[in-house]
């Protein structure tokens, strides 16, 4: 199993209840498991609850904040680390170069600009890293059928859902990330 993850999500602390409920049991996970959290450095939202989880059960987090965001998405100090870079480009690829595996939950265009790219990269074989989308009460549905139609226009493989994978529940998210770790 990986031993760190790198989590998107939401910085809005507007996010429905059910969306932080999941954050906090997916971070309870991960402290239980021995995973180290890595994510995009804020007190705020999925991102401050999911790290906080992490924390409370005795788990390490690894936090990346651009100094401009430090203020605005007020960066999480009692964090294990937290590294202050200067641009959002040194976030990213710190976020992608300390993790083994990418979880996605719910968020805005932060949350759907890092899924992208790692997609990307992925499908570029800049890494063979797995990406799950923990799709809570079918958020991600719409998403994926716009891949959908991407492939359907020939502007993306077929073969575009091998890069991802869907799961419904954070049990089921564990699930593909054991098997993840038996099948590099």
């Amino acid at each position: 199993m990986a031993k760190s993850v790198t989590v998107y999500c939401s910085s809005s602390d507007r996010s429905p209840a059910r969306f932080f409920n999941a954050a906090s049991e997916l971070g309870k996970g991960l402290a239980e498991r021995g995973i180290t959290l890595v994510f995009g450095g804020g007190n705020v939202g999925l991102m401050g609850c999911i790290a906080n989880a992490v924390l409370e059960n005795g788990g390490h987090v690894r936090g990346i904040i651009p100094r401009f965001l430090e203020e605005r998405e007020v960066a999480h100090y009692g964090l294990t680390e937290l590294c202050v870079v200067e641009t959002m480009h040194e976030r990213k690829l710190k976020l992608t170069e300390w993790a083994d595996a990418f979880i996605v939950l719910p968020g805005g265009f932060g949350t759907l600009d890092e899924l992208i790219e790692v997609i990307t990269w992925r499908h570029l074989g800049h890494h063979r890293k797995p990406i799950l989308l923990l799709n809570i009460d079918g958020f991600w549905n719409p998403l994926i059928a716009f891949f959908r139609q991407l492939a359907s226009q020939h502007l993306v493989g077929e073969n575009h859902g091998e890069l991802y994978r869907l799961c419904g529940s954070v049990d089921e998210l564990y699930a593909a990330l054991e098997q993840a770790g038996k099948n590099p």
